[in-house]
This record gives C-alpha cells, structure tokens and sequence, in this order.
C-alpha cells in the first residue's frame, strides 16, 4: 500500500472506530431509532470510502506489479474473488 493511501486509510478507521462507538453511546442510551440508523449509514458510506482508496491503490500498485511479473491468473482470481465479495 503507498504510504498517502495508507495513511488516508487509517485516518478514516479512527474516523469509523469513533463513529461506531457514538452509535453504541446512541443504542445504550435508548436513542431514536432513524437517529441511529442515520448514523449506521454514514458509516457504511465512510466504509465503502475507505474501500474504495484501498482497491484503487492496489490496482494501481499490486495488480499491475503482479501482471508485470507473470501472475495475470493469480492476479484476476483475486480480483474475480473481491468482485464476488462486493457483490454480496
């Protein structure tokens, strides 16, 4: 992982980790339900955010590095596999 992309990365888990222990305070203190559910969702969009810089740094980096060296069926599996997994 580049070293920007990583430490983007970790900024937005802090960002996250803070986030979902705010909902936790939220449900423990009997909070409105929408209220709390608003809140699920940002962090699923922040989630997909951080995602999102992941998969790009490694198809910029890993996936390319991986091609150059001989890999592609290695390479595109992993990549069949994520596909899969964000499918679902």
């Amino acid at each position: 992982m580049l070293p920007d992309t990583k430490t983007d990365v970790l900024k937005r888990l802090s960002f996250i980790e803070g986030h979902l222990a705010g909902i936790r305070r939220m449900v423990e203190a009997d909070k409105y339900c929408v209220d709390v559910l608003k809140q699920t969702y940002a962090v699923r969009r922040a989630i997909d955010k951080m995602e999102g810089l992941m998969l790009d740094g490694h198809l910029r980096t890993c996936v390319v590095e991986g091609i150059r060296e001989g890999r592609d069926d290695e390479v595109l599996t992993e990549l069949g596999e994520l596909y899969e997994m964000a499918g679902k």
